[in-house]
């Protein structure tokens, strides 16, 4: 399960709320951890290290896949990115994608306050947020439920095949 959004959207706290309610075994694998194996990038060439960054989190979640755990990957992976999960995954799991994505103003407050790299000029990751428009069926915009109440949400979603992406993983 790949859960993605503009920076400031809530992933890591919700995945955190996801991982307490996802029945085991469960392997939680977040974006942010993967930037640490490049240590001179941090701000820097982050167009051409982001997939990178993106492509060792999918490899690294094949194993706990096929093994039977249920992997949540907290990172922004765009719909431009589906087709390289594809080839990476192949047919060894199936994939759920779930965008999150709160109004830009609350991306921006939340992107200016958090303790990691606070970001005051959101707009230049404007054209990011809107990479994912278009992705409604896995969107989940909401600007006032709690982490807990989105986690249960996608919970729901995921449960039931919401997410889950066509076979071609093309967002249908």
């Amino acid at each position: 399960m790949i859960l993605s959004g503009p920076i400031g959207a809530g992933k890591t706290t919700v995945a955190k709320e996801l991982v307490k309610i996802t029945p085991d075994p469960v392997a939680y694998i977040e974006g942010d951890t993967f930037w640490s194996y490049l240590p001179h990038a941090k701000g820097k060439d982050i167009e051409r290290n982001a997939p990178i960054v993106m492509r060792a989190m999918t490899a690294a979640s094949v194993p706990f896949a096929v093994t039977g755990h249920e992997v949540i990957l907290d990172f922004t992976f765009g719909p431009w990115f589906l087709e390289t999960v594809q080839r990476i995954v192949r047919d060894r799991a199936p994939i759920d994608y779930v965008i999150l994505s709160p109004s830009l103003e609350v991306c921006a407050e939340r992107a200016a306050n958090r303790p990691e790299g606070k970001i005051t000029d959101y707009g230049i990751y404007k054209p990011l947020y809107d990479s994912f428009e278009g992705a409604n069926k896995h969107l989940i915009s909401e600007d006032s439920m709690s982490a807990k109440d989105v986690a249960a949400m996608i919970r729901k979603g995921l449960d039931l095949g919401e997410f889950r992406l066509a076979p071609d993983r093309k967002l249908h």
